[in-house]
């Protein structure tokens, strides 16, 4: 029931946004949106594909909520250096399985001078090479950013604010953000993750047709679920201090730092990024991820290919908890609960750009796992290492 709400609230506010602002004499306003309408389906029921921080996916049966969403942005310009934006989201997202609407952005941008900006309120977090964009997809290539790199930090957007540069030398051009802020969020599996603060850093540099990027994110945060407060009492209880320490819930200092690089050259596109996730507690481990994808521009059309892997740098189980005997199955739930996803992906796609401001999509996606059921939902038994094939077909739109 709280999803709808949510739909309703945000997107009241985006109207009563632009009813404000359409009430001021002489104020321009710029309305906008996007969205994707998809298919998705793969060959396996042993599991189930989703994106990040989905509370279900898809098996062999075709589902329109993995990859379908719609979004609006409206944009007041309240004077030359004031202007107020609001951006709302529907998607498959949250704990929930049904659509739901959610207020992405909201902030005021003050313009300093001709280089420096400053916004605050709810402002996108620039965790990744395509943060601003990743839900639009008309902006990108591929039909989805791949979950190898874009599933190990789980939030998008934060309260707070940020500091914008921008600057030409030449024809080089140079921006930088800094930001700050908190966010809490309900993730599937009905547990709150709070980051306390989250700051967050980036540099991107464009030259000709290339763009480089590295970011930085810095952060303290706590996990509240009573599953995770419940295993590590018990450790602590029976004697395993030792791993329980390892585990705290509170307090987590995390950092996550990435590069990344994208060409479009003559007729080739290509792009990739590489990140580390570095945190104090073995309930999130550290782990590398990366992506590289390629494509080549024929006329309307962009057939590429992409590959991308993730995999844990922190250790996978307990050494001191016994496999064997009455402790067994806490010391599974233990060894459970600092495993992350590892899995890799080939892919292979193509972009229509069939008419102005649309374009269809179609992907292929093989996904193997590695010890355990990398990112996917719900495994039924002997689901461990397999591979499986997800199809897509998409329209991206934007207006």
């Amino acid at each position: 029931m709280k999803r709808p709400k949510l739909a309703i609230s945000a997107f009241a506010v985006l109207n009563a946004f632009a009813l404000t602002a359409q009430a001021q004499d002489g104020i321009p306003i710029t309305i906008s949106g996007f969205g994707t309408g998809a298919l998705t389906t793969t060959n396996s029921d042993q599991a189930e594909f989703s994106r990040v921080d989905q509370a279900a996916g898809v098996g062999k049966d075709i589902r329109t909520g993995v990859d379908s969403n719609f979004g609006i942005q409206v944009t007041a310009k309240w004077s030359d250096t004031i202007s107020l934006t609001a951006q709302g989201v529907v998607r498959k997202n949250g704990p929930n399985d049904v659509y739901g609407a959610e207020l992405a952005w909201a902030f005021a941008k003050v313009k300093l001078n001709d280089d420096f900006s400053v916004r605050l309120g709810r402002v996108g977090l620039p965790i990744y090479m395509i943060s601003d964009v990743r839900n639009v997809g008309y902006a990108s290539i591929m039909l989805r950013p791949p979950n190898e790199l874009y599933a190990q930090v789980g939030v998008s957007s934060a309260d707070g604010g940020d500091v914008l540069y921008q600057h030409s030398f030449g024809d080089t051009t140079v921006s930088a953000q800094a930001q700050i802020g908190r966010v809490k969020i309900r993730a599937p599996g009905n547990y709150y993750v709070d980051f306390r603060p989250i700051i967050s850093t980036q540099l991107v540099v464009e030259n000709g047709p290339f763009t480089y990027r590295l970011g930085h994110v810095d952060t303290t945060f706590g996990i509240y679920d009573s599953g995770l407060n419940g295993l590590v009492a018990a450790l602590n209880q029976i004697g395993f201090g030792s791993a329980a320490s390892q585990m705290p819930l509170t307090k987590i200092k995390g950092t996550f730092n990435s590069a990344g690089i994208a060409m479009d050259y003559n007729n080739i596109v290509g792009q990739a990024e590489y990140a580390k996730r570095k945190t104090e507690s073995r309930v999130v481990p550290d782990t590398s991820s990366w992506y590289v994808m390629m494509g080549y521009r024929i006329g309307k059309f962009v057939p590429y290919v992409w590959h991308g892997d993730a995999k844990q740098d922190s250790l996978r189980d307990f050494a001191e908890l016994p496999t064997s005997g009455p402790l067994a199955g806490l010391s599974a739930g233990a060894n459970g609960a600092i495993k992350t996803g590892l899995q890799s992906t080939n892919a292979i796609g193509v972009r229509w750009d069939f008419y102005k401001s649309l374009a269809f999509k179609m992907q292929m996606d093989r996904i193997k796992t590695r010890d355990g059921a990398g990112y996917f939902l719900n495994p039924k038994p002997g689901f461990a290492g397999s591979t499986v094939n997800v199809y897509s077909a998409a329209i991206d739109f934007v207006f």
